[in-house]
């Protein structure tokens, strides 16, 4: 459903002047693990918050505003408004501190500290709103006055978690599975069959399957955590994150040579021996 007022309509509204406002937009889709920011914000608000209190000190000028709107990208690439935020400038961050939301080490002297605090204010639509950000995807921050306004594309009852889309349809980086909803996470443990990896970097591809207690989700967190989840090909490679995707899925009778058979059928089709990753 879509509307014909703007972000900055609620603002004046409310009675906030949009020069005092930031707009963030927060989505880091490269982050690790599965820790994107929508995770942060959906299972982990109070580190989220921590992790949205750091910014890099050479965007200090922009961040020097008393409100900062701050909005997440879901697994839906929608952008949806999380709360406002008062915010103060509190202290450079004068050593080494571990990202909330990847491996990443922030070195000493590269950023700054804020002191923020969700206010009461538009929090009737945090988690409910979302917005058109417009084509500028890469400018992640923004000022309210400066930018054409937001257009507001939804409005609803309550944040709702999307769908699981089914085993076919299913496919998603492995950085992304930490974060999936438990309804999605159920049938993906209790259901077996043969998956297949594709490497973003060299276009390869693996397939394999899942007969263990875990079902395919299970399997796919070795992968995260060890990198090659065994796999002889796999070790020794430049890290990736991995698309993984179901193939086909085994019935419930099905015994360990089923499985074997339907996985050595796949790899002759994708000829994955040959031009894949598959070593055996």
């Amino acid at each position: 459903m879509a509307f014909s007022i703007t972000f900055n309509t609620l603002l004046e509204n409310a009675g906030i002047q949009l020069s005092d406002v930031l707009l963030l937009r927060h989505s880091d889709p490269s982050s690790s693990k599965g820790r994107t920011p929508f995770d942060l914000w959906r299972h982990r608000k109070d580190d989220f918050e921590v992790y949205q209190s750091r910014q890099r000190i050479k965007f200090r000028k922009s961040f020097a505003r008393p409100y900062w709107a701050s909005f997440v990208v879901t697994p839906r690439q929608e952008t949806l408004f999380v709360g406002l935020y008062t915010a103060k400038f509190c202290r450079p961050i004068n050593e080494d501190v571990k990202s909330l939301h990847s491996d990443v080490v922030d070195i000493a002297g590269t950023h700054d500290e804020y002191q923020t605090a969700l206010s009461d204010q538009l929090s009737e639509y945090s988690s409910k709103l979302v917005i058109d950000w417009g084509g500028g995807k890469k400018s992640w921050r923004q000022r309210a006055d400066n930018k054409k306004p937001k257009q507001i594309t939804e409005l609803r009852i309550c944040y709702e978690e999307e769908r699981f889309p089914g085993f076919i349809d299913f496919r998603m980086a492995l950085s992304q599975l930490a974060g999936i909803p438990n309804s999605w996470a159920q049938p993906l443990r209790s259901t077996h069959g043969i998956y297949v990896l594709t490497c973003p970097k060299t276009k390869e591809l693996y397939v394999g399957k899942a007969s263990g207690g875990e079902g395919f989700l299970g399997r796919w967190e070795s992968y995260i955590t060890s990198g090659h989840g065994g796999n002889v090909a796999l070790k020794g490679r430049p890290a990736s994150d991995y698309q993984v995707a179901i193939l086909e899925v085994a019935g419930s009778a099905a015994s360990e040579s089923d499985l074997s058979k339907m996985e050595n059928r796949w790899k002759h089709k994708l000829q994955s021996r040959e031009i894949g990753l598959n070593r055996n």
